[in-house]
Order: structure tokens, then C-alpha cells, then sequence
């Protein structure tokens, strides 16, 4: 198994990616090769300043850095010696399997749709990003690649999120949901409303609409909703947490007796948190190009590298895109030539 790490991505850059990359060779001993893909002065520097001694780590030098900021279509078009790009290019030449970015994540998405190309019969690449709910675990897809989706994306990804829940999660015939703002047949817009439609007349496990209640409290696998829809409910999700967090430790510091308390549930408190940490999940796979894109959280620490590495490990193993043309040929409709 190789994998091409963008090592110079992500807001904790080099030393996150250094250390994340080092516990998963620990970990994962089925990687036979790491590529970290970068400023090959500093990530040496790095390697030795963290004592990473390691004979399946390689480097790739990339003297180029996409910014966060960055525009992400011009700045794959005018930085192409970029860690992203480099990463990218070796998974397109066949030197690696998957890529791993926690760089800025629409410039992973640019490089990945224009070096890799879909699938075929995928028409827009989706990023499925874990949801954590009462029953274990759902997918909310697309998270944030396609904001202007049409009918039949939402259709492939419903596809696309029913493999990858049923292959690397060992779920039997995964349950789909349509993200709306009711649960009733006739809520929603007319996009949705079609949507609802050809998932109906599918052969996937459709339950129905979803709302926004429903991500953690309902038993179902893969959530769907365009692009633009979904990353503003990670986004609001993420914020939310964060929130309640700072709330709850405010609370805890105001008097003696709940600073006592809170030391006492302090251990529960960690733990609920970390079941809704990205850290833990972490990365979102970019389903339906051809190869395997894992983009990780641009505030990733060396833990959610690790296992956002694991995630590209085990889309690998299983075969994930194979799966995913084979269930795509099905479609009556296909992508456009």
C-alpha cells in the first residue's frame, strides 16, 4: 500500500503531518510506502527534529504551498509544483494509491477532479464526511464539493455513500436519507422533491426524508444533500460543539462546588466530546474520482493525520471505486462524455 501525504497542508502544517505520519507507520503496518510531499529541506529537518526514523517513509519535493486563502482553481492552475498537485500527480502516475491533504480543501477537490478525472458514470465527486448519531455512525454527502448540484448527483452519491458504508463499515444494505425540511413526501423544494422521486423508484434502501433533527437521533447510514446545503450543516455542527463546550467549562469555573462537579464528570465530558471529534474520524474521502483522496480537517493534529491516513488505508483495501462503477452501471442515466 502507498500513500502520498501532503505533508505542508493544514493550519498546524509540517509538524502535525510529521508526527501523524510517523504514528501511522506505527500503526499500520500494511503501508509499504509514505510519501510525505513538500519542502524536502524542511520535512527532513522535521523527520530528524522529531526523531522519525522510518525505512518506508519517501519525500517528494513540491516548492510550492497553497495557501488557505488561496482562490483553489487558480491556484492548482498557477502553482503547479504545489504539495497538493505533487501529491496528486503521484497517484495519477501510479506511484501512490491515495492522497491525504489537510491543505485548503477546495484545491484538493480541483486537483483531484482535474488529475484524476471521475469515475465512470460519476458526473461531480462528493466528500462524505462522518456524522456521529445515537446508533454509531451516518455519512452526510456532499459535504461541500459540488454546492450547485443536479437530481442525479444526489442519486450517485446515494449510491456512492451506500458502498462506502456497506464495504469499509460492514453495513447490510446501508439506509438512505434525503436532507429536507420535513419529513413528508411533499415537503422541500422541487429539486428535493425530484430528488426524493428517483430515490424512491431506486433499489437502494431509501427511508425518506431527514431533517436537521434527525442527523444524531435516526438510525441511517448515508445522508444526502447537495454541496452547498451540507457544509453549511458540518460547519453549523462543528460551531455548535464548540459552543456548547466553552459553555459547559464556563459554567463548571463560576463557584467551588461546580468546579468539584466538574472535575468528577470530567472523564464523561471527554469522552462525549471525542465521539464527535474530527480527530477521531479523521478524514472525509472525496467519493467518485478515479483514486482515492482523503481530505482531513484544516485543523488537524497529528492524531486526525493518523487516522485520516487510516481512512485512505481502508478505502484502498476494500476497493472501494471498483464497487462503486460496478453499482453506477446499474444507473439508466450516465455521466456526460
Amino acid at each position: 500500500m502507498r500513500i502520498a501525504l501532503d505533508a505542508m497542508g493544514g493550519d498546524k502544517g509540517l509538524e502535525a503531518n510529521i508526527k501523524g505520519a510517523g504514528i501511522a507507520l506505527e500503526t499500520l503496518p500494511s503501508i509499504k510506502q509514505l510519501y510525505l510531499v513538500g519542502d524536502e529541506e524542511k520535512i527532513k529537518q522535521a523527520l530528524n527534529e522529531y526523531s522519525i526514523n522510518n525505512e518506508r517513509i519517501f519525500i517528494a519535493h513540491a516548492s510550492e504551498v497553497v495557501e488557505m486563502h488561496e482562490s483553489p482553481a487558480k491556484a492548482i492552475r498557477r502553482k503547479k509544483d504545489s504539495s497538493i498537485s505533487v501529491a496528486t500527480e503521484l497517484v495519477k502516475d501510479g506511484t501512490c494509491e491515495a492522497v491525504v491533504s489537510a491543505g485548503n480543501t477546495g484545491a484538493v477537490v480541483t486537483a483531484a477532479t482535474l488529475k484524476l478525472r471521475n469515475l465512470n458514470g460519476i458526473e461531480r465527486a462528493g466528500i462524505a464526511t462522518a456524522i456521529p448519531n445515537e446508533y454509531g455512525m451516518s455519512y452526510l454527502l456532499d459535504s461541500g464539493a459540488n454546492p450547485e448540484a443536479k437530481p442525479q448527483h444526489l442519486i450517485q452519491y446515494a449510491i456512492m455513500g451506500s458502498v462506502y458504508s456497506s464495504y469499509v463499515h460492514g453495513k447490510k444494505n446501508p439506509k438512505i436519507g434525503l436532507m429536507s425540511n420535513g419529513a413528508e413526501e411533499e415537503k422541500g423544494t422541487a429539486f428535493t422533491k425530484e430528488v426524493f422521486g428517483l430515490l424512491k423508484e431506486s433499489n437502494l434502501n431509501f427511508i425518506g426524508n431527514i431533517e436537521g433533527h434527525d442527523l444524531f437521533s435516526k438510525e441511517v447510514d448515508v445522508v444526502v444533500c447537495d454541496g452547498f446545503t451540507g457544509n453549511i450543516i458540518l460547519k453549523s455542527c462543528e460551531a455548535t460543539a464548540k459552543a456548547v463546550a466553552k459553555w459547559v467549562t464556563e459554567e463548571i469555573q463560576k463557584n467551588t462546588l461546580q468546579k468539584i462537579g466538574g472535575a468528577l464528570v470530567k472523564p464523561a465530558f471527554k469522552a462525549a466530546m471525542a465521539r464527535g471529534s474530527y480527530e477521531e474520524y479523521g478524514g472525509s474521502p472525496l467519493l467518485g474520482i478515479n483514486g482515492v483522496c482523503i481530505i482531513a480537517h484544516g485543523g488537524s493534529s497529528s492524531l486526525a493525520i493518523k487516522n485520516a491516513i487510516r481512512v485512505a488505508s481502508e478505502s484502498i483495501t476494500q476497493r472501494i471505486n471498483p464497487h462503486i462503477e460496478e453499482e453506477i452501471a446499474k444507473l439508466n442515466f450516465n455521466a456526460p462524455v
